[in-house]
């Protein structure tokens, strides 16, 4: 949880039949155990300034504008990132 008491808001660009954006999102969870954090789902075909701006990029996870990783969770980046924004130590 952040310090105005909100979870996280975690982006995760992909598409509704991407392996791999499935496989990301099922990554995460663990990470729930620590961090409180939500995930919206934006599919990039659904507009194509998103296909034009991923195009075969996803899954791509971003945290505001900072993409924190692509085509498979970088769980340590991901981590760092959690415990900056959520004021827990990145080792936990």
């Amino acid at each position: 949880m952040t310090s105005t008491g909100r979870p996280i808001a975690l982006t995760l660009y992909g598409r509704s039949w991407c392996h791999l954006c499935e496989n990301m999102l099922h990554a995460l969870q663990p990470l729930r155990q620590v961090f409180d954090f939500q995930v919206t789902l934006v599919d990039v075909d659904s507009a194509p300034e998103l296909e034009n701006r991923f195009g075969e990029w996803v899954p791509v996870l971003m945290m505001g504008d900072v993409e924190l990783c692509h085509y498979h969770l970088d769980e340590p980046r991901v981590r760092t990132a959690l415990a900056a924004a959520s004021g827990i130590p990145p080792e936990t």
